[in-house]
């Protein structure tokens, strides 16, 4: 069905929305009244079983329009956007909830795997918002999700996903600045751990990396500990919905929203290099023979 600027009911395009935040956002947007239009990549065929549970119509169901589509590809991304455009669809806001989540030592990660997270949590963002930018009303507001760790001091281990999500929000800044010319807002999302499949995966990876590591066996080990520890202290990802939907309520919302933010991350974060360098040797060595 067609449909025309003149329709009083605002729409939102929400990415990632086969995912634990994206679902929850397509879901309570829904339920407030928003036109759901949701992008995600198919699931994998590992998860072809999943795909049979309950949950998994639930993209579509809160959606008004789903398209599986890989936003790493520029082709099925502006596919994907020329059917909507086909569709009579018009944007109020897009909601950038895709992404990926690695733990990973620098000198250790394939080079297939830092394109990959570079692909996924930046270069999909700044494709979409370019392919879309036609099919956006007037005021239109775009929310970028970025990460409690883009704005602290590195730290082991997480440096391939904090770079790419420091880039996110270097990009948004930037972004910001040109789209206020065009009268669009920009805000950056930055939540701490949220507990959604992302965060499960994410485990995974660094058992994994804990278990072929040639570098930091014990360093890995021990920093693992640090991870549960910070990662026990999730919200859900309706927390991270209702703050989208905050968003987007706010007459004139803030460039950045925060939640979740770890305490002893950014204490740490606060200090001199040199002293948060000697206490994470100090925490992350292995002990002396």
């Amino acid at each position: 069905m067609k449909r025309t600027n003149a329709e009083q009911q605002k729409t939102v395009l929400i990415t990632g929305a086969a995912g634990g935040m994206g679902r929850a956002a397509c879901r309570l947007l829904r339920d407030s009244g928003w036109q759901v239009v949701g992008l995600d990549i198919a699931a994998p065929q590992e998860e072809g079983q999943r795909a049979a549970a309950p949950n998994a119509a639930e993209p579509q169901a809160a959606a008004a329009r789903f398209l599986p589509v890989d936003l790493t590809s520029e082709a099925e991304t502006a596919a994907a956007v020329a059917q909507l455009a086909r569709e009579g669809f018009r944007f109020d806001a897009v909601i950038h909830h895709a992404g990926i989540y690695d733990l990973h030592s620098l000198v250790e990660l394939p080079a297939d795997e830092v394109q990959k997270i570079f692909a996924v949590n930046l270069f999909a963002a700044m494709r979409l918002n370019r392919l879309i930018l036609p099919l956006l009303r007037p005021r239109a507001r775009i929310i970028l999700t970025s990460s409690e760790l883009a704005p602290l001091d590195p730290l082991p281990f997480t440096g391939i996903y904090a770079i790419t999500k420091t880039a996110v929000e270097r990009y948004a800044q930037s972004l910001r600045m040109e789209l206020q010319l065009l009268g669009c807002d920009v805000v950056i999302l930055r939540p701490g751990a949220v507990k959604t499949q992302l965060l499960d995966v994410s485990t995974a990876k660094l058992d994994r990396f804990c278990e072929t590591t040639t570098h930091y066996p014990v360093n890995a080990a021990r920093f693992r500990k640090i991870v549960n520890s910070v990662e026990a202290k999730n919200v859900s990802p309706e927390k991270i919905a209702e703050t989208d939907a905050r968003i987007l309520r706010a007459r004139r919302p803030r460039y950045v929203y925060s939640l979740n933010r770890n305490p002893a991350l950014r204490l740490l974060s606060a200090l001199p290099q040199h002293l948060q360098a000697a206490i994470l040797r100090r925490i992350l060595a292995a002990p002396k023979d």
